[in-house]
């Protein structure tokens, strides 16, 4: 989930840099951004492949069975999960040139928000309907709620306070930031 909310920091970022609210933030910012993307997501993929291979190499029956579900049931969605959350950010992420231009590093966010929400899905819906599953519009229309009830909050937040800290001693040497 730290990925995600990584993500989202980052994409919040470059829309109010786009906006010009945010005329301090420049591409060394949105690079570092990235790079937390990008090196989380791979921890992500660590971590999840260290849980799917010791669950799987034990063949404890009443273990097995989750990842067995989710393969056979799911087949789809689980090895999309793992392609979405692994290769995308990879391949996209890994150029260093790339993480400074803004709509890669907004289409490598927007396929980290998909892949971890398939992620929740993937966890969450075999234990409820089992094998029927179906992504519908309540799936869909819960997600935009949820989003935007967090864009608005956000967004109303934001418009109330000064996004430049005051009495930063480091503001300074933020502004001037160059990799």
């Amino acid at each position: 989930m730290f990925v995600s909310g990584i993500t989202v920091i980052a994409l919040v970022t470059i829309y109010l840099k786009s906006r010009g609210h945010l005329e301090f933030i420049n591409d060394s910012h949105i690079h570092d951004l990235a790079k937390f993307m990008f090196g989380i997501s791979i921890f992500w993929t660590y971590l999840w492949f260290s849980q799917f291979m010791l669950i799987w190499y034990s063949n404890i029956p009443e273990e097995v069975t989750y990842f067995i579900t989710r393969i056979e049931d799911y087949n789809i969605l689980f090895f999309g999960m793992v392609a979405i959350n692994f290769l995308f950010p990879l391949l996209i992420l890994m150029n260093s040139d790339f993480k400074r231009v803004n709509w890669f590093v907004v289409t490598a966010g927007i396929f980290i928000l998909l892949g971890h929400y398939l992620d929740i899905y993937v966890m969450v819906m075999p234990a409820t309907v089992g094998e029927s599953w179906f992504i519908g519009m309540p799936e869909i229309g819960s997600f935009m709620l949820f989003a935007g009830i967090f864009l608005l909050v956000i967004f109303n937040t934001i418009s109330k306070a000064p996004l430049l800290a005051k009495g930063d001693p480091f503001i300074g040497e933020s502004k001037h930031f160059h990799y």
